[in-house]
């Protein structure tokens, strides 16, 4: 790792632990709700206490103004869910391009165990390279995602971050097992830095204990879009997820500095 790449993920976490709030979302659903007016769901996530956003590049003069200082992400690759496969990620952009429009790290997306697999491998392989020789971060999103394959399988959601970790990547994110217990093999599996995914968004209560799962399994935080940035409340539950990875708190005594409801 290079003093450049220390240096900038510094800027996406807080002491080694990462909220980090994906909105590169309009590329494959569109202008969902959240995402219309994406200025001031940025402000109101850093304001809440998110440490970076994530956005595909054209996106980018509608982040800095916004972003509270917070750290900024360059997704490059996306697809559609009114295309043929969604699971088919095509290359958007590049780390020169991130660069140029101001990013503190870039991402890129893969579907391990897809047809799409071996493309997507490869193209990992080159955003790494490319990424290390501009002292660049790099997130890989490795899913546990193809036939036959349990996207929950803590086994195959093991082998996709250490596949992130074998191809250089400088942090991982990846699905939820769906219990401490279970993702501490995922956790266990790599030395890089594991965050998850939020999926779709579910109730305060149910977002808060996958997260305080994560953090007991040893993991180091969330990358975790339409959970927040489609509450009705973005900066209160970017807060209170922020209690969770960045404070250690319990479900009830995050949800409840957040001013939001304790359901049962």
């Amino acid at each position: 790792m290079t003093t450049g790449i220390d240096a900038r993920l510094e800027r996406l976490g807080t002491d080694g632990s990462y909220v980090i709030v994906p909105m590169d979302h309009g590329i494959t659903m569109g202008a969902v709700q959240g995402l219309k007016d994406i200025e001031s769901t940025i402000d109101d996530v850093t304001s809440g206490g998110a440490d970076a956003v994530l956005t595909q590049k054209g996106i980018a003069p509608r982040v800095h103004d916004n972003k509270n200082g917070k750290g900024y992400i360059v997704h490059l690759n996306g697809s559609t869910t009114i295309g043929p496969d969604e699971n088919d990620k095509r290359v958007t952009g590049t780390v020169e391009e991130a660069i140029r429009v101001g990013a503190d790290a870039v991402s890129f997306h893969i579907n391990v165990g897809s047809d799409h697999e071996p493309d997507q491998l490869t193209q990992l392989s080159e955003v790494t390279e490319t990424a290390e020789r501009f002292g660049m971060p790099v997130l890989a999103m490795a899913y546990a995602r193809g036939p036959g394959i349990d996207p929950e399988d803590p086994e195959a959601l093991g082998h996709a971050v250490r596949l992130a970790e074998e191809l250089g990547a400088d942090i991982v994110k990846t699905g939820y097992s769906g219990d401490a217990e279970s993702f501490r093999h995922v956790v266990e599996s790599t030395r890089l830095p594991v965050v998850i995914a939020g999926g779709s968004k579910g109730s305060d209560r149910q977002t808060i204990e996958m997260v305080r799962g994560v953090m007991d399994a040893g993991g180091a935080g969330v990358s975790m879009g339409r959970s927040i940035f489609q509450h009705e409340d973005p900066e209160a539950i970017a807060r209170a997820v922020a209690g969770v990875v960045h404070h250690d708190l319990s479900a009830d005594e995050t949800l409840a500095e957040a001013g939001l409801a304790l359901e049962v």
